[in-house]
């Protein structure tokens, strides 16, 4: 069940749920592609000349570990929905999270986002004790060649779906950075909470 509606590219949204699930409802909101080096980048590798050696490309990553929250789990692929909204895991995998493969390749440079679901209409899901996580805490992720990286948290903030930070969070920077993005906040008159949680860390 998806927590996200329609919004023009770098327009602000969030992820919002309903009593226990996360919402399909069309007012429900989550963060659209902004337009970014890190997103033309990954869309648009590019081909090595003849006689020049290709550079390997990042691995994907496979699985998120945050020990002191005691989340684990696998990382599906989510790209782009036909209406430019960012796909999110479906609600019958509500305890799989998800990395966003228009960001960065988590350890390399730019923002890599993984996306997770706090409820949904099954249940408690994958990101459900996120908002435990404390400042410091260590975020490790692995890719498909086996290798983890690890990450450190440096904060979290609670954003209205009004006023998503979305160059905040999908921006071009220099840093290694990993965003965690699921549901938060109090609840609306329909049962929707109001804000999105987002964590933010640099590699280690």
């Amino acid at each position: 069940m998806s927590p996200f509606r329609t919004l023009p590219v770098l327009a602000a949204s969030a992820v919002l749920t309903v009593l226990a699930g996360c919402s399909a409802a069309p007012d429900t909101a989550f963060p659209t592609t902004p337009t970014t080096a890190a997103t033309t980048a990954a869309a648009s590798p590019g081909t090595p000349s003849p006689g020049v050696t290709a550079v390997e490309q990042p691995a994907a990553p496979t699985k998120v570990a945050i020990p002191s929250v005691g989340i684990t789990s696998s990382l599906m692929k989510l790209g782009l929905n036909a209406d430019g909204t960012v796909e999110v895991p479906p609600a019958d995998q509500g305890m799989t999270a998800g990395w966003y493969t228009g960001g960065s390749v988590p350890g390399a440079a730019g923002a890599a986002v993984i996306i997770g679901h706090n409820d949904t209409r099954y249940g408690k899901a994958v990101f459900h004790d996120l908002r435990e996580i404390a400042k410091g805490a260590d975020i490790t992720v692995t890719n498909t060649r086996g290798e983890t990286v690890h990450f450190t948290v440096t904060g979290t903030e609670s954003v209205s779906k009004k006023t998503f930070p979305t160059e905040k969070v999908y921006g071009a920077t220099k840093a290694h950075a990993l965003r965690l993005i699921t549901c938060d906040g109090a609840f609306d008159a329909q049962g929707h909470p109001v804000n999105n949680l987002i964590v933010y860390a640099t590699l280690d």
